[in-house]
This record gives structure tokens, sequence and C-alpha cells, in this order.
């Protein structure tokens, strides 16, 4: 006769236990290196916000628009050189990183044009929309002997970062399962170029969490599930539901995003392992909990930081210890290029009702709105 215990009715108490010590901060180089900044839109902010914080060194913005230039360069740089001149920034002595902000359809050429100048590259995110064109890069940047790195902040977030630690330390044991729900809404894009983007949720914002699964998984699944839906009550051309499955055979991974919740916000993730499991709760991305549930009881790491700015420090730091020590970052072009594989045929499953296996669309589906 089965238990009570075993239908999940009841949950044993676990005993407290300190949690490890994991190298969870944003990296911090021994160098100094000199990043021009290229593109001063919205994100550039946080950008300079992280970089100053970290005391790095920026002696170059630069923008087609001078006066967005100026403005950040006062803000957070006053001593750099403000430019229109792509040329100019990246041929400033100084300067030995590009660190790139604009849309993705704007930013091959200034990709090749970096690589071309032997600097290495921070690329915002998504990388690109052509994973063709993305491995490109990637041999372009490696035949000059160049880095190439995205700006995955997601991954330096406080949660997601000692949850990355953990799981590289062994703690869990092999993953079998990675579940990530947020909840919130997203209905500030209205009015935004973003408005018109179709899967805004699944491509723009879900990408950070399907560079986190990939990172965690680390190997590429066999399919993909997706679906995109738009509630009526949400009044927004997008699709503001969007979820996806991914299929190892031997392991599994949700996304959920419900993008049109004005109330009861909330963003968890879950990690299931053989020898223990990762959790992480909280209202939304900047207050976050996480639990170390293993054999020994559950551990309570006591974090430090916000994804807003430790994220975009994390993501720079990375590259720029990657370079002094003559690796490939680990939020490297061709590892980000996972990442879109899956989000990509994820997107194309939600158009078409079937699976769709990771790199069999070359390209992100079209993202004019229905």
């Amino acid at each position: 006769m089965a238990d009570r215990d075993d239908y999940a009715l009841r949950t044993a108490a676990a005993a407290e236990v300190a949690a490890p010590d994991l190298p969870y901060r944003p990296p911090r180089p021994r160098e100094r290196h000199g990043i021009a900044l290229i593109g001063a839109g919205g994100i550039s902010f946080a950008h300079l916000d992280a970089y100053r914080t970290m005391g790095w060194h920026v002696p170059v913005i630069m923008s087609r628009d001078r006066a967005k230039a100026r403005a950040r360069a006062d803000e957070f740089y006053p001593e750099a050189l403000v430019t229109t001149s792509l040329d100019e920034a990246l041929g400033h002595p100084e300067v030995s990183i590009a660190d790139l902000t604009p849309h993705p359809e704007e930013r091959a050429p200034l990709i090749e044009a970096a690589i071309g100048a032997g600097k290495h590259v921070l690329s915002q995110k998504p990388f690109v929309t052509d994973l063709d064109l993305g491995l490109r890069l990637c041999d372009r940047a490696d035949a000059a002997g160049v880095r190439l790195a995205v700006n995955q902040n997601g991954r330096w977030s406080p949660h997601m970062a000692w949850m990355r630690q953990a799981v590289a330390a062994g703690l869990v044991g092999e993953v079998m399962a990675v579940h990530v729900g947020v909840h919130w809404d997203h209905r500030w894009i209205r009015g935004t170029p973003f408005e018109s983007v179709r899967d805004i949720v699944l491509y723009d914002f879900g990408v950070h969490w399907f560079d986190f699964v990939m990172s965690v998984m680390g190997r590429r699944a066999l399919r993909a599930h997706g679906v995109a839906a738009r509630p009526p009550s949400a009044g927004i051309a997008p699709a503001m539901l969007g979820s996806a499955l991914l299929d190892w055979g031997d392991a599994q991974a949700s996304l959920l995003f419900d993008a049109a919740t004005p109330f009861g916000p909330l963003d968890a993730a879950y990690v299931a392992g053989s020898r223990g499991t990762l959790v992480s709760r909280g209202p939304n991305l900047g207050e976050q909990s996480v639990e170390l549930w293993t054999g020994a009881g559950v551990a309570r790491p006591a974090l430090e930081g916000q994804w807003f700015n430790d994220g975009f420090a994390g993501a720079m730091g990375e590259l720029m210890v990657a370079v002094e020590e003559g690796r490939e970052p680990s939020n490297g072009g061709r590892a980000n290029l996972e990442s879109l594989a899956a989000c990509f045929a994820a997107i194309l499953s939600s158009r078409e009702g079937r699976p769709v296996a990771p790199w069999e669309v070359r390209t992100l589906p079209d993202q004019a709105v229905a």
C-alpha cells in the first residue's frame, strides 16, 4: 500500500546546511582594457553604469547621433572621446574591445569592422538573426585572432550565476530537467518599436532563458516544441503568451512566459539533477532567492548584486578574462548560436504546430506582426 509520501502529499523536513562558496560574481580582469562603446541608445546606460562601477576604462563613445553620445559621456565618462565615426572609434590607440549595442539588423557590419580592426567584440543580444551569418562571423574572429562574445547578461544575474556555478561544480549531479517560468506584465512595449516584433516574448526577451537552459544543459537538444498565443484581454499585437519544451531524449527543459499578467508577478527556475535540485524564485528579476537541495539538506545562499547591472559587468568581464587567459569566453559567439538555434526552432514550431530540431531552421522566422 502506497504511503501518502509516495503521492507527494507531504514533504520530509530538510536540515539547514551552509551554502557552498561559489564564484558567481562578475569576473574581474587583472589588466586594463580599453572599451569603445558603439551605439548610445537606450540599453547603453546599463553598459556604461556597469563599467563605471567596475572601474573599467571607456575612452570612446560613438553614435551616429552625437548628442546621444555626448549625453552618455557626460553622465558616465566625461573624459571619453565622443565621435560619430566608427573608424575613429576603432582606431583609437587605447581601444582593444568594441562593445556593440545597436539592433541585430545593424550589427553584423559593425562586428566585421571591429574584427577587421583587430578588436575583440562584445555583441549585444540577440547576436544574429541568421545562424550561418553567425558562424561566418565566428570564423572571421578566429582567423583574426580576436574573441567574439555575446552580451547574454542574464547569465550573470546573481541567481542564474549561482545556479550555473552549482551545476558546473557538480553539486546536483547529472542534470535531467530545467524549468523556468516568468509571469509578469511586458506591455510597457506598447508604442515602442518592440510592439511590432511578433515574437517579442519568445525571441527578444525569452532568449535569456534559452541561453540559461543551454548553458546548464551543455548539449544540443533533439527537438523543440513551441507555443505562442495572444489572449484577447492583452490588448496588444504581439503574442504575450509563449512556451517551449526542449527534448534531449534523456532530459527535458521547459520555458513558460506569461507576459500580460497584471497582478501576482512570479519569476522561478528549477534545475533537477541526479544528486540535487536548485530552485530560485521571486516576484521579479531583481529579487530572487535560491535554494540548493541535496541529501545533506537545503542550503540558502545570501546573494549579492542585481541583474542590472551585474549582468552587464559579467558579460564584459568574462570576455576580458578570456582575452587575458587566451581562451574562448563562456559567452562566446558559437555557444550563443546554440541558444539561438533552440529559440528559432521553438518559434517555427509555434507557427507550424510540429516539433522542430535546433539548426533545422537557420534564420529567425519572419517577425512581422500577423
